[in-house]
C-alpha cells in the first residue's frame, strides 16, 4: 500500500508532463505505423510467394497435359519426361498423377506405392487448387484439372502436388526478418524522437531557469537565444515583470504617502491630548484626554506597521538580492551594545561566513534587529545569535534555507502565551518601551520571503526565536 501511495503522485506528474505526452503519442503513432507496415509487407510477401508457388504448379500441370497422349493400347503415356528430377525421387515431396475411372492410376515414381486421392466427387473441369496431407504426412499443395484426350472415351484427372513446408519456411524467415528490422528501426526512431524532444524542450528549461534566476534575484529579465516561436512569449513575460514592478512601486508609494499624511495630524493630536491632560483638573475630562491619546497611539502603531509592510512588499518584489548574514548581524550587535550599554550585556555571535540570505539587507536587518532588541530587553546578562544552513527536505521545490536563532537568559515565555506575541500591538509587559509590533513585523517579512518564525525554550533559560529564511548559494552581487 505504501509503494502504491508513493507511486500515484509520480504517475500523475508523468501524465501531466508535456514531454511525456509528446513522447508517448509519438511512440504510439510510430508503433502503430510500423506494426501496420510490417503486417502489410508480410501479407504482401506471403501472397507473392504463394502465387509464385501456385504458378509453378500450374506450369507443371500444363506441361503434363501437353506431354500426355493415348498409345495404341488405349493407355495414357508421356511423350517426353518432365523436367523436374524430384518427380523420380521417392517421397521427395513433388508428385504427379493421372487418374481415370476405368484405367489404373498413372503416377510419378516419387509417389512409390502411394496414390493421391482424386476426389471424383468434386468437379475439376477448371483448374482447382487445394491443400492435403501427402504420403509421408507432409502438407501438399495440389493442382488438379480434368482433360479429355483425343482417342479417349473418358476424361483423365491430371494432378500435380508439391510440399509447402519450404514455402512456409521462407515466409516465416521473411516475417522474422521484418520483425527484427522493424524493431531495430522502431528503436532508432524512438531514440531519435527522444533526442528531438530533449532538444525541443531546452528552451522551456531555459525559461524555467531564467524565471528562477529572476525570483532569486540573479537576473532582472528573461534573456537568451530563444526560438522564434517563443520570442512573443519572452516579450510578454518581460513586459509582465515590468508591469508588476511598476504596480508594486506605485502601491508602495501610495501607502507611504497616505501613512506620512496621517502621521503629522496624529502627532499633533497626541501632543494636544497630552497637554490637555496636564492642564485640566477634572477627572472625567482628564480621562477623555487619556482615551484620545491612547487611541491616537493605537492608530500610530497601525500606520507604522502598514508603512513598514508596504516597504517590505516593495523591496521583496520579483528581483530579490543576496545579503551575507554575518556582516549584517555584526552591525546589529554593535548597535545593540550601544543602545543597551548601561546594562553591560554579553552578546555572542555564532554565524558562519558563507551563509547568504536571499533577500535585501534592509529586510534581514529589520527582522534580526527586532529579535535582538527584544532579547536584549528581557535578557539578564547574555544574548546569543547563531545561524546554520538547514538540511534539504525530500521533494522540496526550493531546498536552500537557513535558520537564525536569537536566544536570551531572561525569564522566557510560557508556551500557551507565545502565540499572542505575534499579535499586532500585543505586549506582555507594558512597563517596557515599545510598540508591540516587533514580532508581528518579523513574521510579516519572513512570510513575504517564504520563511517562518517559531518560538521555543532556550538552553540559556529564556526564550529562543527561530527565524527560518531562504538561503542563496550565490555570492552577493
Amino acid at each position: 500500500m505504501r509503494e502504491e501511495h508513493e507511486l500515484r503522485p509520480m504517475i500523475r506528474r508523468f501524465s501531466r508532463s508535456l514531454g511525456a505526452r509528446l513522447l508517448i503519442g509519438s511512440l504510439l503513432w510510430v508503433s502503430a505505423t510500423l506494426v501496420i507496415g510490417g503486417l502489410v509487407l508480410a501479407l504482401a510477401f506471403e501472397r507473392y510467394v504463394e502465387e509464385k508457388f501456385d504458378a509453378r504448379l500450374l506450369r507443371s500441370l500444363d506441361a503434363m497435359i501437353g506431354a500426355a497422349e493415348i498409345d495404341e493400347f488405349g493407355a495414357i503415356r508421356f511423350t517426353r519426361p518432365l523436367d523436374d528430377p524430384r518427380y523420380a525421387e521417392p517421397y521427395s515431396g513433388h508428385y504427379w498423377q493421372v487418374a481415370s475411372r476405368d484405367q489404373p492410376i498413372f503416377r510419378s515414381r516419387s509417389l512409390w506405392d502411394h496414390a493421391l486421392d482424386p476426389h471424383w466427387d468434386i468437379s475439376a473441369s477448371h483448374e482447382r487448387l487445394y491443400e492435403e496431407t501427402g504420403p509421408t504426412g507432409e502438407p501438399l499443395r495440389i493442382a488438379v484439372r480434368d482433360i479429355e484426350l483425343p482417342d479417349a472415351d473418358t476424361p483423365f484427372r491430371f494432378m500435380v502436388a508439391a510440399d509447402t513446408r519450404e514455402m512456409r519456411a521462407d515466409i516465416a524467415a521473411f516475417r522474422r526478418l521484418i520483425l527484427l528490422s522493424l524493431s531495430a528501426f522502431g528503436a532508432a526512431l524512438a531514440l531519435a524522437i527522444l533526442i528531438q524532444l530533449i532538444i525541443a524542450m531546452r528552451p522551456l528549461r531555459a525559461i524555467r531557469r531564467g524565471l528562477s534566476a529572476i525570483r532569486s534575484g540573479r537576473a532582472q529579465r528573461l534573456e537568451g537565444n530563444f526560438p522564434t516561436e517563443m520570442e512573443g512569449l519572452i516579450a510578454e513575460v518581460n513586459a509582465l515583470i515590468e508591469h508588476n514592478e511598476k504596480l508594486i512601486e506605485r502601491a508602495r508609494r501610495h501607502a507611504g504617502n497616505l501613512a506620512h499624511a496621517l502621521k503629522t495630524p496624529l502627532t499633533v493630536l497626541a501632543n494636544e491630548a497630552a497637554g490637555l491632560e496636564t492642564k485640566i483638573g477634572r477627572s472625567d475630562e482628564a480621562h477623555l484626554a487619556r482615551v484620545a491619546r491612547d487611541q491616537v497611539e493605537v492608530m500610530r502603531r497601525h500606520i507604522d506597521h502598514h508603512l513598514k509592510r508596504a516597504r517590505i512588499a516593495g523591496s521583496g518584489g520579483i528581483a530579490a538580492r543576496h545579503t551575507p548574514v554575518r556582516p549584517a548581524v555584526e552591525r546589529l550587535i554593535r548597535a545593540m551594545r550601544k543602545i543597551h550599554g548601561q546594562r553591560d550585556l554579553v552578546i555572542d555571535c555564532d554565524v558562519p561566513d558563507e551563509l547568504v540570505f536571499r533577500g535585501q539587507r534592509q529586510d534581514l536587518e529589520e527582522m534580526v534587529g527586532n529579535l535582538l532588541d527584544n532579547a536584549c530587553k528581557w535578557a539578564r546578562r547574555q544574548v546569543r545569535v547563531s545561524a546554520r544552513l538547514l538540511p534539504a527536505s525530500v521533494g522540496e521545490h526550493d531546498p536552500s534555507r537557513l535558520e537564525i536563532r536569537v536566544e536570551d537568559d531572561g525569564p522566557g515565555v510560557v508556551a500557551d502565551k507565545r502565540p499572542a506575541l505575534f499579535e499586532r500591538g500585543h505586549r506582555l509587559d507594558e512597563s517596557l518601551p515599545g510598540s508591540g509590533l516587533g514580532l508581528s513585523i518579523v513574521m510579516d517579512i519572513a512570510e513575504l520571503h517564504g520563511g517562518r518564525v517559531r518560538l521555543s525554550d532556550s538552553a540559556m533559560g529564556g526564550l529562543a526565536v527561530h527565524l527560518e529564511l531562504p538561503a542563496s548559494s550565490s555570492s552577493p552581487g
